[in-house]
């Protein structure tokens, strides 16, 4: 009888302190949105105990959540650059390669084969550098706020810099455009999140990857017909 199982390749992706910051920065991400919209909107009350202090304990968990996640951005940031496993880093030499974009189109249009160099395609990288520059935009803004509430310790510590920064922005309305900027910032993580799932289920059906299990185990298994590693140098 004849076999009919299909061969699957393996591959090491992601080491383990990559997961872990993926999955610190997801529930970070997640809970600094509800934190953050009810600290905007506080529609909860304290059910007439004056010992409930629910808004307090929401900025609390806010604020736990906000240096959890500048600290991950940091740590991500040493490791794409420092980090002994270069397969994030391939991908950033591609970005420069006329083919690497031509291939790319031609994968999402259905005319090819999905073919990378290192962790990511040109239009994965361009997408998670800018969602890295929108962190650290994040980041920065929730530290200028914090400041401007606590005034000892940490708050004193970042002020100076964060009044420097409000002075720059003095003509276009300084504390309050930050926080503005800040809460509309949480809507394009919101945007990024359900279009990051579509995309992840769409790669998994269309180039019949594990698309998930790289970030859970560090392997991916794919189908050698729908994906190959890109030689954009030839």
């Amino acid at each position: 009888m004849a076999n009919n199982k299909v061969q699957y390749a393996r591959e090491v992706t992601f080491s383990a302190a990559i997961r872990i910051c993926h999955w610190l920065r997801v529930v970070s991400i997640g809970t600094l949105a509800i934190t953050g919209f009810y600290i905007s909107w506080p529609f909860l009350v304290s059910l007439g105990s004056s010992d409930l202090l629910v808004q307090g304990w929401v900025r609390f968990v806010h604020q736990v959540f906000g240096f959890i996640l500048v600290s991950i951005t940091m740590i991500r940031t040493y490791l794409f650059f420092f980090s002994r496993n270069d397969i994030e880093r391939r991908s950033f030499f591609d970005l420069f390669k006329i083919k690497a974009w031509i291939s790319v189109i031609k994968a999402y249009t259905y005319q090819g084969p999905k073919e990378k160099n290192g962790a990511y395609n040109v239009l994965q990288f361009v997408t998670y550098f800018f969602l890295t520059l929108l962190i650290i935009l994040m980041c920065i803004t929730g530290l200028i706020l914090y400041a401007n509430v606590y005034h000892d310790n940490l708050g004193g510590l970042i002020a100076p810099a964060a009044n420097w920064v409000l002075s720059l922005l003095a003509d276009v309305g300084g504390l309050a455009f930050i926080r503005t900027l800040h809460h509309e910032l949480t809507w394009v993580f919101l945007v990024f999140i359900i279009v990051h799932i579509y995309m992840v289920i769409f790669t998994a059906v269309r180039f019949k990857v594990s698309a998930i299990d790289p970030m859970i185990s560090g392997v991916d298994y794919y189908h050698p017909d729908h994906h190959e590693h890109g030689d954009f140098n030839k």
